[in-house]
């Protein structure tokens, strides 16, 4: 932190305690005295007109904090030098905040001791107005003042009271820090003159920056004797006083990083020995025991090795680190937060994709409901179909069996004519007719076959064509293919059942075919016998002759009936009729 900072700090507390309703405006006035105190206590030349040339285009009104800094700027802190003290500086703005901020009540801690906190809040509060501490940095200064007093810190309490401090944005006021300190609630069991040797104690080394300080032995350099002062070591230098109230002093070892540190065995009865060397001095030093020898070796050899580097204070350089890591931790953070930002983006956006993949989904689900209950129909329609068509080949069948019989019936009728006609002439035309009609009904039965193998054909590839749009519904919902997997056997269960069924039929047909060949026979036998008959027939009268097999063109009717003579054979006919008759017309 630059001396501008420093100061900027000290002087908005006095800013601040002057704008008194809180609005952000001081009048020009209390200003006026302000910066002639501020350039007193400073060593500037005041130039009183100079406010007043400054603020001229304004109105008599007050001022507000970013109008009295262009001022401040110029006239005042860039004039600034390293010459004066800054305690006064520090006393002058707390004079003015803690008269109106600070509140005394119930407090353990003196008017002194507030001050000291109060400068050592500017030392650990962030650069930005308001002024606040934050909750690392209180926690460093509560962990020094416990350590300055001798007690132990206590991390589990330290983090309730952190819990607290969430509902407060993690930082305290300067005030606040003061009234934390004050009444006790870090350091109970201690008495006030303890707490306020702590607060001392870190002020001197955060503020005055007094890494170490203690008696020891200093040898002189003129008389060669030993005598006690009490040390105080700065960064820069380790200076020795007569007494520990700094009221005499009695010298300074002005430190660089030339210098060097180094421990010396015991002699002249004086142990725990070391010396300072300098460029142009050594200083021969005892401390009381050997762990405040090493303490006091280790701490002049830390601030000869920041010398020769060029960093600061260990407290200045811890202070920027833990600021450093701050603003590291808010860059990843706020990188945490972008990122989280993307991600709750592109999370919303996945969000939006799968409400519209789900909605689509609900309608391919509502598309393949409906194309299943199509389906569904469709497949109960070919059913209905398949049941129908399996009741019609059944009625088919019921009628076969029942032509059969019938055919059956008929040809036992013919037998029964044709047993007849053995004992009766008269009866040879009916079973002639009887003959005839069994032809037709050969015929019939016939047809009755070609149209039940149409049929079968016809059923066949009805069959096929129901076999092909389920191999055509399948490859088409290759994705229902599991849940339709039980569905397709039971059809192809249903198929097989029809094929045996089909296979039935053929087997039915077949039988019908032998049945049809025993009629056949039968008809063969009854034409044997019938031309048994006949030939005797005509043998005895010469009336009828054996029915052959017609001629292929088309039959000829005569008196005898259809296609009972050729026609070489009825020609004959005619001309012995008419020979007969010509004989037979003298004669009557």
């Amino acid at each position: 932190m630059g001396l501008r900072d420093e100061l900027l700090k000290a002087i908005w507390h006095a800013f601040t305690a002057l704008d008194v309703d809180k609005s952000g405006k001081v009048s020009k006035s209390q200003l006026k005295v302000l910066s002639h105190n501020l350039c007193t206590v400073m060593k500037i030349p005041h130039d009183p007109v100079a406010l007043e040339e400054h603020f001229r285009d304004d109105d008599e009104g007050p001022v507000s904090n970013q109008g009295y800094m262009p001022y401040l700027n110029r006239f005042i802190l860039d004039k600034v030098q390293d010459n004066f003290d800054r305690m006064d500086f520090n006393k002058m703005c707390w004079t003015l905040c803690a008269r109106k901020n600070l509140n005394r009540n119930h407090l353990l801690i003196s008017d002194d001791d507030a001050f000291k906190i109060w400068c050592i809040f500017n030392f650990l509060s962030e650069e930005k107005y308001p002024l606040i501490m934050v909750t690392e940095e209180i926690e460093y200064f509560l962990r020094k003042l416990t350590e300055a007093m001798g007690g132990s810190w206590i991390e589990e309490k330290f983090e309730e009271y952190k819990m607290q401090l969430i509902t407060r944005q993690q930082c305290l006021s300067v005030w606040e820090i003061i009234e934390l300190v004050g009444m006790g609630h870090f350091s109970k069991g201690m008495d006030r003159q303890t707490l306020s040797m702590g607060i001392t104690e870190v002020f001197q080394e955060l503020i005055l920056d007094m890494l170490k300080q203690g008696y020891m032995m200093k040898k002189g350099h003129k008389r060669k004797n030993w005598t006690e002062r009490w040390f105080l070591l700065k960064p820069n230098r380790i200076s020795y006083y007569a007494s520990e109230d700094l009221t005499e002093k009695k010298g300074d070892i002005l430190l660089d990083g030339n210098c060097c540190v180094e421990s010396l065995p015991d002699k002249e009865g004086k142990k725990c020995l070391f010396y300072v060397k300098c460029l142009d001095k050594s200083f021969e030093i005892s401390a009381s025991d050997k762990k405040k020898k090493q303490e006091w070796i280790q701490a002049i050899q830390t601030c000869i090795t920041l010398l020769r580097v060029r960093r600061p204070a260990p407290h200045h350089e811890s202070r920027l680190k833990r600021r450093e890591m701050r603003e590291k931790q808010q860059v990843e953070q706020e990188e945490l937060e972008l990122r989280m930002r993307e991600l709750q983006t592109a999370n919303e956006n996945k969000q939006r994709e799968l409400e519209a993949l789900r909605k689509k989904l609900e309608e391919a689900a509502a598309n393949a409901t409906d194309e299943e209950r199509r389906r569904l129909q469709t497949q109960n329609e070919l059913q209905d179909l398949y049941s129908v068509e399996m009741e019609k080949e059944k009625m088919v069948r019921q009628q076969m069996e029942e032509q059969v019989a019938q055919k059956s019936s008929e040809l036992e009728q013919y037998l029964q004519r044709v047993r007849e006609l053995e004992t009766m002439y008269n009866s040879l035309e009916e079973a002639l007719e009887e003959e005839r009609q069994a032809r037709q009904d050969e015929e019939t039965v016939r047809k009755l076959q070609a149209r039940l193998l149409e049929e079968e054909v016809t059923k066949r590839a009805e069959l096929e064509q129901i076999h092909l749009f389920q191999q055509q519904t399948i490859s088409q919902t290759q994705a229902e293919k599991q849940e339709l997997e039980r569905e397709r056997l039971a059809k192809e269960s249903a198929l097989q059942a029809a094929m045996e069924q089909l296979q039935q039929l053929e087997s039915d047909r077949h039988g019908a075919l032998e049945q049809y060949e025993e009629v056949i026979k039968k008809l063969e036998d009854a034409a044997n016998n019938t031309k048994t008959w006949k030939d005797k027939l005509t043998q005895h009268e010469g009336l009828i002759r054996l029915i052959q097999p017609g001629p292929k063109f088309p039959q000829k009717i005569t008196n005898w009936g259809p296609a009972s003579f050729t026609e070489a054979e009825l020609n004959l006919r005619e001309k012995d009729w008419q020979e007969k008759k010509s004989r037979s017309a003298p004669t009557q």
